[in-house]
């Protein structure tokens, strides 16, 4: 395992970082018909990547882990199954970040990115990770309802009061990341070290809209759906299998269009033909692609048990040609996930 800096901060994390979004679950269900996250595959999972040399974690005070979207029964789960987890590791041992902004209450000032949310916010996450700090603290989407400058001066107040130490955005526009940039300038405060985008061979639309701002400010990308929510998995060629996550996430749902699955089934040949997985093949191209493109991405996987997470850090072992790279991006269309 290769080791990167966030941003241009002194922080040193793996070059991929687990996912939590979705996690192992069990076949039984709770109450409200969700099934359960299986908590021992999860810890399993997680020590594993441990022994691989991850140390970055990715998680969100929404994510549930068995359920997407997530309604305000099941949110913060993720993070209380990681609490049990993360207790066995040396705390300075690994990289943990999650995220403020998403609906967490039904009330007016129960979701966004205002002063009040995000210091409610920070203490429930570190009460359900059980946790004094977390590491990185990102924005999870856009609020526009609250002056930038607000929410800069939160993030920086939680750096000052310890229980942040980093922060970064997720999902927001090319002008607002910008515009929070000119601020932590103008007004020295902390400034966003990482942005958390969707990234894939399907899905490639920072190239075209964020790529001069992150040369610019030298960002890390922390790449989610690398693996477009598993359908460069493999798994939805034939079909799709009982407990996937096509059974209860409506977006790949829309994604398994035949016209999908036809360019799908030609990388997996690709793949085939050198010797790899469909997955492999996903993640390795990002692990490449970003050498070309010369920025930081650290690709984030989610994985269902500890055969695929082995499964997916072999692609740190494949290399791809610059023949490769331009036949898989000829091949696949924009699926949007």
């Amino acid at each position: 395992m290769n080791y990167v800096r966030l941003g241009d901060s002194g922080l040193k994390v793996s070059e991929i970082c687990l996912g939590t979004w979705h996690l192992p679950r069990l076949k039984e269900t709770d109450p409200y018909g969700i099934p359960r996250v299986d908590a021992e595959e999860t810890r399993r999972v997680v020590n594993l990547a441990f022994d691989h040399g991850i140390n970055f974690i990715d998680t969100a005070n929404r994510y549930h882990g068995a359920m997407a979207p997530v309604d305000l029964n099941h949110y913060g789960y993720a993070e209380k199954v990681l609490s049990e987890i993360l207790r066995d590791h040396e705390r300075e041992s690994f990289v943990l970040a999650t995220k403020v902004g998403n609906e967490m209450a039904p009330w007016p000032n129960g979701r966004g990115l205002s002063r009040k949310h995000m210091f409610w916010q920070i203490t429930e996450s570190l009460k359900r990770l059980k946790l004094e700090y977390v590491d990185v603290y990102l924005a999870h989407l856009p609020d526009e309802e609250t002056p930038h400058l607000e929410t800069l001066q939160a993030f920086s107040d939680l750096v000052a009061m310890g229980k942040v130490h980093y922060i970064g955005c997720s999902n927001f526009t090319t002008e607002q990341v910008v515009d929070f940039m000119k601020l932590s300038k103008v007004h020295d405060l902390v400034s966003f070290a990482a942005l958390q985008d969707p990234y894939s061979l399907v899905n490639r639309s920072i190239e075209s809209n964020k790529l001069p701002l992150v040369r610019k400010y030298n960002f890390t990308i922390m790449a989610y759906s690398t693996l477009a929510e598993g359908l460069l998995s493999g798994r939805y060629l034939d079909g799709v299998p009982v407990g996937s996550r096509a059974t209860y996430s409506q977006s790949i749902k829309k994604a398994l269009s035949e016209k999908n699955l036809d360019s799908l089934r030609k990388l997996s040949t690709l793949a085939s033909e050198k010797g790899i997985s469909l997955s492999q093949l996903a993640i390795a191209w990002v692990l490449h692609k970003q050498r070309k493109l010369g920025v930081n991405i650290i690709p984030i996987i989610g994985v269902s048990n500890r055969e695929q997470l082995l499964e997916n850090l072999q692609a740190l072992e494949v290399h791809l040609s610059e023949d490769d790279m331009s036949k898989a991006e000829q091949i696949v269309l924009p699926i949007q996930v």
